[in-house]
C-alpha cells in the first residue's frame, strides 16, 4: 500500500554530535516490511510489482537513515539484524494500523444516510428484492420507503418528489426523466373473463383485439406509455376499440370479469393477482413488456446513484 504522505520521526545521530530529522515514505516501510517477511530480494520485488534494484535502493536508504544495516546478506541468505528485527517489530502494527484506518475511513465514505423513496407499480417491490437486498446490505444507514404508484398516473408523484426512483414499463419518453437500466421483461398476456370464448381456446392473437374493447384511462398517463401494454392498434394497423374508463388494476379485474372488456396485461397479472372469473392467456404476436428504473433527470442523488449502481449490478 502507497500512500501520498510521509511518516516523520525523529533520532539521536551520535556521529554527527548532534540531533537530526530524517523522513521515510510509506512505500519504504512497505518494502522494508515485505523483505522482512520474505528474506528474498527477487521474492519482495514480484510480490510489489517493482524491480530487485528498487528494494536494494530503498533498503539502503533506510539504513542509511536509521545508521546500522537492517539485513544480513550473503550468497545464499538474507537475514535480519538485531536493528531489523527492532524495526520491524515497531514498524508492523503501526503499519496495518494504517491500513485498517484507510479502508474504514473508505468503507465510511462508501455509507450513506437519508431516505430513498421507491416507486412501484403492482408487484414490483417483490420482483425488485435481490437488488434491495444488495442495496440494504451495502447501505445500512439508509432508510427504503415504498409508494404504490397506479398506471393511470405514473409520474407525478416522481416529478413533485414524493418518490426518488421509479419501475416502470418502457416506453418512457419524457424530457424531465431518466431511463435506466432494464429490470426485466416479461410476455404480455390477455385478461378475459372466465367465460369468454377466448378462454375456451387457452390463447389469443393479437389482431383480435381489433375485434374487441379494451379498458380506456382515466388520468394523466402519457398515451405513449401506455401504449406498452395497452395497445392503440395491432401490429396490423387496425385500431383496438375502448370501454369503459379505470384508474386500478382492481377495477380492471372487475369489468373483466364482468364481461365488459378484455385487457392487455404484463404477466406479473396471472402470478400475483388470480382473481375469481377472470383467466390470463398467452397473447400470441405481442411483444414483451419491459421494466426499467427511472428518475427525476434533475436530480440525481448520491442514494439514487448507489441504487441504479446497485440494481445494474444486480442485473449483471
Amino acid at each position: 500500500m502507497s500512500v501520498g504522505f510521509t511518516i516523520e520521526a525523529r533520532v539521536t545521530r551520535r556521529r554527527a554530535g548532534r540531533e537530526g530529522a530524517w523522513g521515510v515514505e510509506l512505500r519504504e516501510i512497505e518494502i522494508f516490511l515485505n523483505l522482512a517477511e520474505e528474506l528474498h530480494f527477487g521474492r519482495t520485488a514480484e510480490r510489489l510489482h517493482v524491480s530487485v534494484s528498487r528494494v536494494s535502493q530503498s533498503i539502503r536508504k533506510s539504513e542509511r537513515m536509521i545508521g546500522a544495516p537492517l539485513f544480513e546478506r550473503t550468497s545464499r541468505k538474507v537475514e535480519l539484524t538485531t536493528v531489523g528485527e527492532v524495526l520491524q517489530a515497531g514498524l508492523r502494527p503501526a503499519y496495518e494500523g494504517i491500513g485498517h484506518a484507510v479502508s474504514s475511513a473508505s468503507a465510511a465514505a462508501r455509507r450513506m444516510s437519508g431516505t430513498l423513496a421507491l416507486g412501484f407499480m403492482g408487484a414490483q417491490a417483490h420482483q425488485l428484492e435481490p437488488v434491495l437486498a444488495r442495496f440494504r446490505a451495502r447501505h445500512p444507514d439508509a432508510e427504503l420507503r415504498y409508494h404504490e404508484v397506479v398506471f393511470s398516473d405514473p409520474f407525478s408523484a416522481l416529478r413533485r418528489g414524493d418518490i426518488d426512483v421509479l419501475t416502470t414499463w418502457l416506453p418512457v419518453d419524457e424530457p424531465d426523466i431518466t431511463v435506466g437500466p432494464v429490470l426485466r421483461t416479461e410476455p404480455l398476456r390477455l385478461l378475459v373473463a372466465a367465460g369468454h370464448p377466448l378462454a375456451a381456446a387457452g390463447r389469443a392473437q393479437i389482431e383480435a383485439l381489433a375485434g374487441l374493447a379494451i379498458p380506456a384511462v382515466r388520468g394523466d398517463a402519457p398515451a405513449s406509455w401506455l401504449d406498452g401494454v395497452l395497445l392503440e392498434r395491432t401490429p396490423a394497423g387496425r385500431e383496438i376499440p375502448r370501454g369503459p374508463a379505470v384508474t386500478t388494476y382492481q377495477e380492471v379485474l372487475t369489468l373483466v370479469a364482468a364481461g365488459k372488456v378484455v385487457c392487455p396485461v404484463p404477466d406479473e397479472g396471472r402470478r400475483y393477482f388470480p382473481w375469481p372469473g377472470v383467466v390470463y392467456l398467452p397473447l400470441d404476436g405481442a411483444a414483451p413488456v419491459r421494466w426499467a428504473l427511472v428518475w427525476r433527470a434533475s436530480d440525481s442523488t448520491p442514494l439514487v446513484r448507489a441504487f441504479v449502481a446497485e440494481t445494474q449490478r444486480a442485473m449483471g
